[in-house]
């Protein structure tokens, strides 16, 4: 069980040392996504009506946007020096590189979700810091980090991956997106939990399957 964790950890450390030496391309994401909010705000001119109607979306499409930037930039830094191919001869389970890649992916999209968190509620003046919201963003977080270490990993080989990598993502994660936006939306309008509850059971529903598929499928893909 410790020399299993150890290797996890050592995984992780490495995806996170991967985005410290490149803080460059980090802080270009999160302002990525900060200007995304800045120019829908300028655009609609959020009153305290249209802000509730519109700003959920807004959120979650710049959280969105900014994850598949940092998935494609994370799947080229694993592509230099053939950095994958000394992973694929390592000798640790495939779980394990798995794991591994998807809680340093989770680690880096949770940061970059909080920054976006901020910049969203000074642009839009809405309570996004609220106990049921930070729950979907967590349940958010897992699905997507989980998700986009698979298609990364599928599509690392491809030369158009750029394109490809938002083409498999972003349907794959539409569902957990939805409920995102649903919660949020229910949140920042007063609304009770109740209103959540099934947003937040489509959210744990999502994650249970996708991560354990993605798990399951992660090895074939490496190996292909």
């Amino acid at each position: 069980m410790t020399a299993t964790l150890s290797i996890i950890w050592a995984l992780t450390l490495k995806e996170l040392r991967i985005e410290s030496r490149n803080r460059d391309v980090a802080i270009a994401i999160v302002m990525f996504a900060s200007l995304v909010i800045a120019i829908f705000a300028i655009a609609i001119e959020p009153t305290s009506r249209n802000a509730i109607e519109t700003g959920p979306g807004v959120l979650w499409a710049a959280i969105t946007f900014a994850g598949v930037v940092g998935l494609t930039r994370a799947t080229s830094h694993e592509l230099e020096n053939d950095a994958v191919g000394a992973l694929m001869m390592a000798p640790v389970s495939r779980d394990l590189l798995f794991i591994g890649k998807s809680l340093g992916n989770f680690l880096f999209l949770s940061v970059a979700t909080v920054i976006v968190f901020v910049v969203f509620t000074f642009m839009f003046n809405l309570p996004v810091f609220r106990a049921e919201i930070l729950l979907v963003a967590l349940l958010s977080t897992i699905g997507f980090s989980s998700v986009g270490t698979l298609f990364s990993s599928l599509t690392f080989r491809v030369r158009a991956r750029e394109v490809l990598l938002p083409m498999l993502f972003l349907p794959s994660v539409s569902p957990l997106l939805f409920a995102a936006i649903r919660v949020t939306a229910a949140a920042a309008s007063g609304e009770s939990w109740s209103a959540s509850i099934p947003w937040l059971q489509l959210a744990v529903a999502y994650d249970v399957v996708f991560v354990t598929a993605s798990a399951l499928l992660f090895g074939y893909v490496l190996d292909d």
